[in-house]
């Protein structure tokens, strides 16, 4: 494979690189950076002005629901809506069914992953960090991360028992892998559907409290600062989750976190239709809590923006609010509405934004730099700034249609990637 991108704006903050040049990729590699590369009968050739290249774009938070729920997703599937989404690389969450809690399990995904789009998109399994995700006995942490798991969780339920959260903090750190944890109290939440307070009191619906998930962090955060791991907020939704984890960081202690795209856009508002689309856990918060996000994203605190891309059938969800499942598919509108509503509205530069999406998520995973230069392996995200588009969920690669953003007008998408020796452009 040879591909010659024309006139593209090379950006990666973490070589301090932003220039126009042409790119020469040869066999995954690039040969070439510099103006005006002539071209070749067996060179495919792209012109890009105007559009930007970046490091592969990271998912720290997927759903591929194989094995056990493919009804919903595939791997497959799920990988093909990442490539359609801009990103070359995803990391697939353990609930699955059986869960990601045997290496056999990490070895499977692993395998069936090479098979699609000629393994453009690199997999990274999220084992459990307990065994059957049940809280009560550790996973063989060391087996699963030699068989390719980056990391652990029980995500969908949350590392309840202190005792086991400590040594789970302890064993990872020492395979240097992080501790992703779901922050929710379940005494807390209980039975609650929607964000607590006055929408929730107006719809009669129960209420998840913004304590459920403060309470947790908090916990972790006094118990990471004994064991010294290395611990991940997922999708954190609340202004007081944000400065709580802003103050361990002041600390000098070893914590991340992220905020999936829905949680910045979109308010409690949207669930006053009833639309199931619109419920997920945790569920959206008030607009206090999104302008909290934003400044999280801004200021450093909030370090990735994950989609927790969670698919479900139609018939899952076109139920009555309170028996629909949690979630929404996310992988094909994440980047659209990060540039639409960061970048665009000057919370975020595109710097920044890169940063949230590539630099931070390899650097909290341990995986290796991605370098714009000579000699290195291609693997890159191709956006486009200024593309308006309106999301239609019928066009979905997802096997899924869960989408609360159906018909938003949108400015900026990823059109390509580039991986392991492949190129994907959007249709």
């Amino acid at each position: 494979m040879k591909l010659l991108f024309k006139n593209a704006h090379l950006i990666n903050p973490a070589q301090k690189l932003n220039k126009v040049a042409d790119i020469l990729i040869i066999d995954g590699i690039i040969k070439k950076i510099e103006h005006d590369i002539m071209s070749e009968p067996d060179v495919k050739e792209y012109d890009l002005a105007g559009k930007i290249v970046a490091p592969g774009f990271v998912d720290m938070h997927v759903h591929l629901r194989e094995p056990g729920y493919e009804h919903k997703e595939t791997i497959e599937t799920g990988l093909h809506s990442a490539a359609e989404g801009g990103f070359t690389a995803v990391c697939c969450m353990p609930n699955t069914n059986p869960p990601i809690d045997d290496a056999s399990v990490v070895k499977s995904i692993l395998q069936k992953a090479k098979d699609v789009l000629g393994g453009i998109i690199d997999v990274y399994p999220v084992a459990a960090a307990t065994k059957g995700r049940e809280g009560k006995e550790l996973s063989p942490m060391l087996e699963l991360s030699e068989a390719g798991a980056m990391a652990f969780s029980d995500d969908g339920s949350t590392i309840y028992n202190t005792e086991i959260l400590r040594r789970a903090l302890e064993y990872s750190s020492m395979l240097n892998r992080i501790i992703i944890q779901h922050p929710e109290d379940l005494e807390l939440s209980r039975n609650g559907v929607i964000n607590e307070g006055f929408i929730s009191t107006i719809l009669g619906l129960p209420g998840i409290p913004s304590i459920a998930e403060e309470t947790i962090i908090e916990r972790d955060i006094r118990i990471l600062e004994y064991v010294d791991g290395f611990y991940h907020a997922a999708h954190i939704s609340t202004r007081n989750s944000v400065e709580i984890i802003r103050n361990a960081k002041r600390k000098g202690l070893n914590v991340t976190c992220e905020v999936t795209p829905h949680h910045f856009t979109l308010s409690e508002e949207a669930v006053k239709g009833f639309d199931t689309n619109a419920k997920m856990k945790p569920p959206l918060r008030t607009q206090s809590d999104i302008e909290a996000l934003i400044e999280g994203l801004s200021d450093g605190t909030i370090d990735v923006i994950a989609t927790d891309h969670a698919p479900h059938s139609f018939d899952e969800k076109e139920v009555e609010f309170l028996a629909a499942p949690f979630g929404i598919v996310g992988l094909e509108t994440a980047i659209g509405l990060a540039l639409t509503y960061l970048v665009h509205k000057k919370h975020l530069t595109i710097e920044q934004l890169i940063e949230k999406f590539s630099i931070n998520p390899r650097k909290i995973l341990s995986l290796p730099e991605i370098k714009i230069e000579v000699g290195e392996k291609a693997n890159l995200t191709i956006i486009d700034m200024n593309k308006k588009w309106t999301v239609d969920i019928q066009k979905f690669k997802s096997k899924s249609k869960n989408s609360p953003f159906h018909n938003f007008e949108l400015v900026g998408k990823s059109i390509g990637i580039v991986n392991n020796g492949n190129v994907y452009f959007n249709e």
